[in-house]
């Protein structure tokens, strides 16, 4: 489920049924039941009438298992890693996690009929939200279908939510296209130079392992400098 799908069931609280927190996330009503049933939900509050509310930790979360059982993790490894996850952990934390998930995936271009974009999507996509994410180059027309990158689908979706336009949305994703090639090119160049030595099978080995702790370790440097910038940004525009 981008990095997010998630970050919030919406800002400023916003909460979900157990239909909405379904449709959000692309899954059925039966299997979030399921996934509670396990302990890999926590339970919904309970609001007047008995009816359970969910809220972006849960998005979160629901995302989070998709991506693992997409990455072939079985119901009890799954356990054992949400297991391993702080208590408090937050709905952002959570879609750093599956970010981090996410990147062992080789890019997946999938063809959809309109109806499975818009089931996979979470909602129902209007002309105007599937041009914009063609303009962003995640959904691509195919003839009667579409060619969906769908690893970053569901950013795309929640990017539409976003007062941003089209153009500005494809250039940040360009910025950091660019900008992450460099620093891949880099740690590359240092990570060849350290193993230079290795035997070729020990060298895939290390491979293997530092892929997602690389991973990790970008994504929250990134994380940290862009909130450093952002704060940065406020405290001047508060100071004038």
């Amino acid at each position: 489920m981008t990095t997010s799908d998630t970050e919030a069931a919406g800002a400023g609280g916003q909460t979900l049924t157990i239909d909405e927190l379904a449709a959000r996330a692309g899954v059925t009503v039966r299997t979030v039941r399921f996934y509670g049933t396990r302990g890999l939900l926590p339970p919904p509050v309970i609001g007047p009438r008995r009816v359970g509310h969910y809220d972006g930790e849960h998005l979160a979360r629901l995302a989070l298992i998709e991506e693992l059982q997409h990455q072939g993790m079985t119901l009890a490894a799954i356990e054992r890693y949400l297991g391993q996850l702080p208590s408090d952990v937050s709905a952002h934390d959570l879609a750093l996690h599956r970010a981090v998930v996410a990147s062992w995936a080789p890019r997946t271009v999938e063809r959809l009929t309109r109806d499975e974009l818009d089931r996979r999507a979470g909602r129902p996509l209007t002309d105007e939200e599937v041009d914009r994410l063609g303009a962003m180059d995640i959904v691509v027309p195919d003839g009667d279908g579409h060619r969906v990158d769908a690893g970053l689908l569901r950013l795309g979706v929640e990017l539409l939510d976003l007062p941003f336009s089209p153009e500005t949305v494809l250039a940040a994703r360009t910025a950091l296209l660019e900008h992450s090639r460099a620093a891949a090119r880099d740690l590359s160049r240092l990570l060849r130079d350290a193993v230079a030595e290795r035997d070729a099978r020990d060298v895939r080995s290390l491979s293997a392992h530092m892929h997602p702790l690389v991973v990790q370790a970008l994504l929250t440097t990134f994380q940290r400098s862009l909130r450093e910038e952002l704060r940065e940004w406020l405290d001047r525009e508060a100071g004038e």
